[in-house]
């Protein structure tokens, strides 16, 4: 449960730096208005809320957030959220209801495009101009 929680701690920090120092983040938060959470079936989690410019989280759950992420429990959240194929482990997360979904999916597709500027730069091999 400790590690869970720490993610999303360490979650809104690493968002926060990201709009600090990146301006497409920061153009993509800007004029943003959201309420959303992350937590487990049991209801341990964060909320997050994003106005202003601005990412702050808060611990506990939200009276009305857009959107919700439930994992089933804080292990397979932390195993979920800190995959290094993310998307692939959302999906089979959501596939084998280790992960529910609810709220706002317009918003949620918003949070994925936010999400990404968390994720690291890929490298592109130069072209290989050797002749054979």
């Amino acid at each position: 449960m400790l590690k869970f929680k720490f993610l999303l701690w360490v979650f809104n920090q690493l968002l926060q730096r990201q709009i600090k120092n990146n301006p497409e983040c920061a153009r993509y938060v800007q004029g943003k208005t959201l309420v959303f959470q992350i937590r487990t079936a049991s209801g341990a989690g964060r909320y997050y809320e994003i106005r202003d410019g601005a990412i702050r989280s808060f611990s506990g759950l939200a009276a009305r957030p857009q959107f919700t992420f439930t994992f089933a429990d804080a292990a397979k959240g932390f195993a979920i959220l800190s995959a290094k194929d993310s998307q692939p482990a959302f999906i089979r997360a959501v596939g084998s209801k280790d992960l529910v979904v609810s709220g706002d999916f317009r918003e949620v597709m918003w949070f994925q495009g936010l999400s990404a500027f968390l994720q690291p730069a890929k490298v592109v091999a130069p072209y290989d101009r050797t002749v054979f």
